[in-house]
């Protein structure tokens, strides 16, 4: 199975955050979704990942998308992360790894979750997506060319 293309209706989400609440893609009918999937939470390379995402929020949402992020762990895990980072966007948790398998997120022999960004439009269609498991600037980069693209 490939990764969902660029104009692929986004497959559905439906994941529970740090306190249960299920969040699903189709309850963004409106609004841009920047769907981010990344290994472990708390960990040096996505702490920098979800520190670069906390610090361009709020210009994010002033531009009407929100940030979801998606990792194997659970829901103390989300919640310990966000508190200690200050993260002010939606952590989601996929244990079962049934998300992160459907976006093509997983790693070989689904040992690890690959880091990969999907820019999801108002019609919850790809618009654009990035894969660079080691190069996280490259996620900055991608997020700031379209925050430069809706300004």
């Amino acid at each position: 199975m490939d990764m969902p293309a660029v104009g692929d209706v986004a497959p559905d989400v439906a994941l529970p955050d740090a306190s249960g609440t299920i969040h699903r893609l189709a309850d963004q009918r409106g609004r841009w979704t920047v769907l981010y999937f990344y290994p472990k939470d708390d960990t040096p390379g996505c702490t920098v990942e979800a520190c670069e995402f906390r610090d361009a929020n709020e210009t994010i949402v002033e531009r009407g998308a929100d940030v979801w992020g998606v990792s194997p762990q659970g829901a103390q895990s989300k919640r310990a992360f966000s508190e200690k980072f200050g993260l002010p966007f939606t952590l989601l948790a996929d244990p079962q790894r049934i998300v992160i398998r459907m976006y093509e997120a997983h790693g070989p022999l689904g040992l690890w979750v690959r880091r990969i960004t999907y820019l999801i439009d108002r019609d919850r269609r790809i618009r654009d997506a990035i894969k660079a498991d080691f190069r996280i600037a490259a996620h900055e980069d991608f997020i700031r060319r379209w925050l430069s693209i809706q300004a």
